[in-house]
């Protein structure tokens, strides 16, 4: 057993033996298998176990209790294709509890976790617990070329999993830097369908957030025995930690419960999808919001580890915050916070524009992966008369858009890619737009 299944296995939510496992009401555990049972038309118990994600034997204690209630009957014949399974189908009082059921709330399918365990599994995988290596990090960041001693200052910062700043002139990789951040973590967690509070059901995974891990043990056996046993609670999913990536669009709503008044049904914040991984806010400043307001919104969250939701009755509550959340502007921290914010981010760390020896390795590193073959001649005359003109100040993004605009005029005049000087200043144009006044 390799150390990341150990460790996987250290911290997943215990299986389920009973139903009172589930720290569900009945009602609501009948109610769901229900309104499944109706929407997805499964009939067989080992369908409908994975369908709202029960053990079969606990399944089939809830259809037994379905039945006696004569809302569930068994279809009286075995599915020979089926390991000799019974159906079971819904009755005409069945059909009527299941839409009065979704009349109140559209969700059907996994069984929710109860908010109360779920804060008890985020302390078992919290990401403050990970151990970050210098190792870890730096191969995180293997196809980076990073300004000296960036490391140093991202290491403790990261593996502390506490609130970063990164902040600096524009392109120059802070955005890389942050998916980086996220690769080295490395290990994954158990991630709930859905949650469970005061009556609600709160729909937590989500594909674009949520990346399941394929266990080898699924796999290898697909039988109803082997499901029946299994080894951690199945209203879980295994997942990588998860990665929250927000740009100017982020909005402060986006940071609350998302009802949805037509299905009655809430979705989960995007900080909440964030539990146990990186929320990265990128480009702060571009948003609606002014910055000031957007970390005054996490004040709270990031000094002490949880977050305040709040339902439409206008109940409120408390839910776990356990992210590592990374801020990433253009502007200068003083620009855009007061102290009081800045002495709540944990750590700033400044990432500068590359030297004149890094910026030549990310051009030769960016100009072979492009196809483009280096010029010494192109090359002495983009340093010698280009970048004087801007007080050589160089950008990690600058490679990348000289590469791709001396390639469309090499498509353009129907030559193999190739660099010259001619070249460089026709791709110069376009990085940057002359100071002049239109005359209208």
């Amino acid at each position: 057993m390799n150390v990341q299944v150990a460790q996987s296995e250290l911290m997943s939510p215990p299986p389920l033996r009973r139903l009172a496992d589930t720290g569900l009401t009945p009602v609501m555990m009948r109610d769901i298998l229900l309104k499944t049972v109706f929407r997805k038309n499964v009939e067989k118990a080992s369908e409908i176990a994975q369908a709202i994600a029960l053990p079969i034997p606990l399944a089939q204690e809830l259809i037994d209790n379905l039945r006696d209630l004569g809302l569930m009957q068994a279809t009286g014949t075995l599915h020979a294709t089926s390991s000799s399974e019974m159906g079971f189908q819904l009755t005409d009082g069945g059909k009527a509890r299941a839409l009065d059921a979704l009349s109140q709330s559209e969700y059907y399918g996994p069984m929710p976790v109860p908010l109360a365990d779920y804060k008890a599994q985020v302390k078992r995988q919290s990401i403050r617990d990970v151990k970050l290596t210098r190792d870890m990090l730096e191969r995180s960041m293997g196809h980076l070329i990073l300004p000296n001693g960036l490391i140093d200052q991202l290491g403790p910062a990261v593996g502390s999993g506490r609130s970063v700043l990164m902040y600096g002139p524009p392109g120059n990789g802070k955005s890389s830097i942050a998916e980086g951040i996220r690769a080295a973590m490395g290990d994954n967690i158990y991630v709930p369908h859905a949650l469970a509070y005061a009556g609600q059901v709160i729909t937590m995974f989500d594909p674009i957030v949520h990346t399941p891990v394929k266990q080898a043990e699924d796999a290898a056996d697909q039988s109803p025995l082997r499901k029946a046993s299994a080894r951690f609670d199945t209203r879980y999913t295994l997942c990588t930690r998860p990665t929250v990536m927000t740009g100017g669009e982020l909005t402060l709503s986006m940071l609350d419960l998302n009802y949805n008044a037509v299905s009655r049904t809430y979705q989960a914040s995007l900080q909440l999808k964030s539990t146990g991984g990186v929320f990265i806010v990128d480009d702060l400043g571009r948003q609606e919001e002014p910055p000031q307001a957007l970390i005054n919104r996490w004040i709270v969250p990031m000094e002490n580890s949880y977050d305040i939701l709040a339902l439409q009755s206008g109940e409120k509550f408390e839910v776990p915050f356990d992210t590592l959340v990374v801020f990433s502007t253009n502007f200068h921290p003083n620009d855009i916070f007061d102290q009081a914010a800045l002495r709540r981010i944990f750590f700033k760390v400044k990432i500068d524009g590359p030297t004149q020896e890094q910026f030549l390795k990310i051009f030769a590193m960016v100009a072979k992966k492009k196809g483009v073959p280096l010029d010494e001649a192109s090359l002495i005359h983009l340093l010698k008369t280009k970048y004087p003109t801007i007080n050589h100040i160089y950008a990690n993004y600058h490679p990348v858009f000289l590469c791709d605009q001396i390639k469309a005029i090499c498509d353009f005049e129907g030559i193999p890619y190739q660099m010259r000087p001619e070249f460089i200043d026709r791709a110069w144009e376009n990085l940057y737009v002359k100071a002049e006044k239109i005359v209208h």
